[in-house]
């Protein structure tokens, strides 16, 4: 099929969402293999603490948290809101984060272990707060999930998708081997389609700023940036010695390059 545009308002958002990410063939992960050292490279910056500053919250909220993971997000809200509802399709990460909240003594979280472009207003009600934080970045149907969130909140929905610089060392890297990077869309498609749903969102930068920083080579390897299933054994040995080339210790003892930092969008927006 081609697609011909002769007018830039007839241009379907959604369609070249859709159609970037299905060319994307390592969209998707293993969350269940990857919960035990999730939350070890979430607290690698202080990603957490900016988003959660951004939110209007209050006492008397309730709170969807969609794609809610180990908790990184969940459990700090939960010591702000009314409740909190944590959605993941991976059991493993919902397991980590019950048996979190049960530590620290938390009981207004509820989970459900469910795709998050399965909920609507029909299986989770209505909640004040949709939070939905790095998680839409892969999702095919995004203009179904959009309005399917936008019906559920009763005051503000927040999304952080990834920023033009997340993958900057992944796409040198992949041109240094002469091997085709194939990106997620970017943002600034999220913001058309929006906008061709009637919803005018805040957008900013969360400026997160930090280098990712790594005990060694091998670390870094492993960190879950890389799709090292993706890659053959040859190609991993050059992933290696390119890691190798680029990362350099600093003040602590610990390796960095200041390319390879989080950059996180945030889009907001009061619904009325």
């Amino acid at each position: 099929m081609t697609y011909q545009i002769n007018d830039p308002e007839e241009i379907d958002w959604a369609y070249f969402w859709q159609k970037k990410l299905e060319a994307k063939k390592d969209r998707s992960k293993d969350w269940n293999k990857a919960a035990p050292n999730f939350g070890k490279s979430a607290r690698k910056d202080d990603y957490h603490t900016r988003l959660i500053e951004k939110l209007n919250i209050s006492k008397k909220d309730t709170v969807l948290d969609l794609g809610c993971g180990e908790g990184s997000i969940t459990i700090p809200l939960a010591k702000k809101v009314k409740s909190v509802t944590g959605v993941d399709s991976a059991y493993k990460m919902l397991e980590i984060l019950n048996e979190k909240a049960q530590k620290e003594g938390i009981s207004n979280i509820k989970t459900i272990e469910e795709d998050l472009t399965k909920i609507n207003i029909d299986n989770v009600g209505k909640h004040d707060i949709i939070v939905a934080s790095r998680s839409l970045n892969g999702v095919l149907n995004i203009k179904e999930t959009i309005a399917n969130i936008n019906e559920i909140a009763n005051k503000y929905v927040y999304i952080t998708l990834f920023g033009p610089n997340n993958w900057k060392i992944e796409r040198e890297f992949y041109e240094s081997i002469d091997k085709e990077y194939f990106e997620f869309p970017s943002h600034r498609y999220f913001f058309n389609i929006l906008v061709d749903m009637g919803i005018y969102p805040n957008v900013e930068n969360l400026n997160i700023g930090q280098e990712r920083e790594y005990e060694s080579v091998e670390e870094a390897l492993e960190s879950g940036k890389w799709r090292l299933d993706s890659l053959n054994d040859e190609e991993k040995e050059e992933l290696y010695k390119y890691l190798e080339d680029i990362l350099e210790e600093n003040e602590d003892g610990k390796l960095s390059n200041r390319d390879d930092k989080a950059d996180w969008v945030l889009y907001w927006w009061k619904n009325d």
